[in-house]
Formats: structure tokens, C-alpha cells, sequence
């Protein structure tokens, strides 16, 4: 349930798209467009599982093919349509500046692209073990799908709130704290939890008890470094009225608001 050939061939075809998309980053200066691909990684790693394993297929293997090429998709296009016109993100233009103009084009595709794309392949675990285990589903699957929708609404519905909060010029400065944004701080990262949880709990009815790492980095990942952290590191500095959103509202977990 875990043929490490299948899974090699889940890296290679990972690093193919990454060098692609650092050679396009190249003419375009513009190392962001990585975030768009960072999804499609998993589609990517998910259809060259199911394409080279010796195991046999089944409607797992079909469930978590759609399920992983939903979340991607969708996570993409929206990265995408949320970074047009803005420009390289902040945290590559300090990379670009550190290493110099001759040096930093290298150095992107070890540090950024291959680097995200590895990561991408660990956290890939639950897809391998989903389509390399046993095919017919069950119980433990129904749950993982359950907590998987779950997750798809907080994202999804999250994003959605935010981008219809943030086209109307009369919030400008304001926090968003209606919808989903009034139970958790941050919707679209639960969401993003949820899903990858939904994914191990699948690949675990498979038998893939050894994919936990996944959803273990993905959580850490969301948590601690390129999520909840980040995001909330000096927000309070340019919207006063965040600290009051902080003190009545979950900052991950969905709950009800505090008074």
C-alpha cells in the first residue's frame, strides 16, 4: 500500500512542474506565481499515483482523484485571481534582495520551487496510500469525505465572504467578522485542516496508516509558518479593531463568539 516506485514517480512528475514554473518565473521576475501552482502539485503527485501503482483500481481511487483535483483547482484559481496585479509577494522580494540579481534565479529553484515541491510530495502521503491500498470504500472513508466537505465550505465559503468583503470600498480598514469570519479568524486555513485530515482518514481506510505525517505538517504548515502566523504577525498594527475581533473570536478552531 505504499510502492515507493509509485511514489518516486509522484516526485519526479512534482519536480518537473516546478522547474517549468521557475523557468517561466524567470522572463516574469516574479517568483508568487509558485503559490498558484503549490495546489497543483497534488493533482499532479494524485493522477501519477493512480497511473503507475500495481494496485488494482476502485471507487477510492475515483473519490480522492475528484476530491483532490477540487480542492486544487478551485485553491489555485483563486490564488491566482486574489494575486493579479499585484506584484511579487513581499517575502520573495526580500529573497531577491538578499541574494542579488545574478545569484537569486539559482537560488529560487532550490529554495522556493524544488523546496515547496519536496514538502508537496511528503504531504502527498494520503493520496498514495488511497489509491495504492484496497479499492472499495467504507465506513471510515464516508467520514473522511464528511470532514473533507466540511473543510471545502470553510475554504471555500471563507474566501468567497472575504473577496465580496474586501470589493466593497465602504470596508476599507474594517475586519471582517461576519459569515464564517464571526465563529473563526481564519476559515479558509480550517477549511484547508479539514480537507487534508479528510484526505488521511480516506488513505487510512486504505489501510495508509503511515501517511499521519501529512496532515501533521499541513496542520504545522497552517499553524505556525505560512498561516495563522504569518497572517496575524502585524495585522494588529494596521487595524486597530483587530484586537478586539482577537479577543471574541477563535483564532483556528470554529466557535461560538465570546462576549
Amino acid at each position: 500500500m505504499f510502492d515507493l516506485t509509485t511514489w518516486a514517480w509522484g516526485l519526479a512528475a512534482i519536480s518537473g512542474i516546478a522547474v517549468v514554473t521557475w523557468l517561466v518565473s524567470i522572463p516574469l521576475k516574479n517568483v508568487s506565481i509558485v503559490d498558484s501552482v503549490w495546489s497543483l502539485y497534488f493533482v499532479a503527485a494524485a493522477v501519477t499515483y493512480a497511473v503507475t501503482t500495481p494496485a488494482p483500481g476502485g471507487p477510492r481511487r475515483v473519490v480522492i482523484l475528484v476530491l483532490v483535483a477540487v480542492w486544487a483547482v478551485r485553491l489555485s484559481g483563486y490564488i491566482t485571481w486574489r494575486n493579479r496585479g499585484e506584484g511579487e509577494d513581499k517575502r520573495y522580494v526580500a529573497m531577491r534582495h538578499k541574494y542579488g540579481a545574478d545569484t537569486f534565479p539559482v537560488m529560487s529553484l532550490f529554495r522556493v520551487f524544488l523546496l515547496q515541491g519536496v514538502l508537496a510530495w511528503i504531504v502527498s502521503l494520503p493520496l498514495l496510500a488511497a489509491v495504492d491500498g484496497t479499492p472499495d470504500l467504507g465506513i471510515l472513508d464516508m467520514v473522511g469525505i464528511a470532514v473533507w466537505l466540511v473543510g471545502f465550505v470553510f475554504e471555500a465559503g471563507g474566501d468567497a465572504q472575504l473577496a465580496r468583503f474586501k470589493a466593497d470600498p465602504s470596508n476599507r480598514g474594517k475586519v471582517m467578522d461576519t459569515g464564517l469570519w464571526r465563529y473563526t479568524r481564519h476559515p479558509n486555513y480550517f477549511g484547508d485542516f479539514a480537507q487534508w485530515w479528510g484526505f488521511f482518514l480516506i488513505g487510512l481506510a486504505a489501510g495508509g496508516w503511515r501517511a499521519i505525517p501529512a496532515p501533521i505538517i499541513m496542520s504545522w504548515l497552517l499553524l505556525k509558518v505560512s498561516g495563522v502566523a504569518l497572517l496575524e504577525k502585524n495585522i494588529e498594527q494596521t487595524r486597530p479593531k483587530y484586537a478586539d475581533y482577537v479577543a471574541r473570536t477563535n483564532a483556528f478552531f470554529p466557535g461560538p463568539p465570546r462576549p
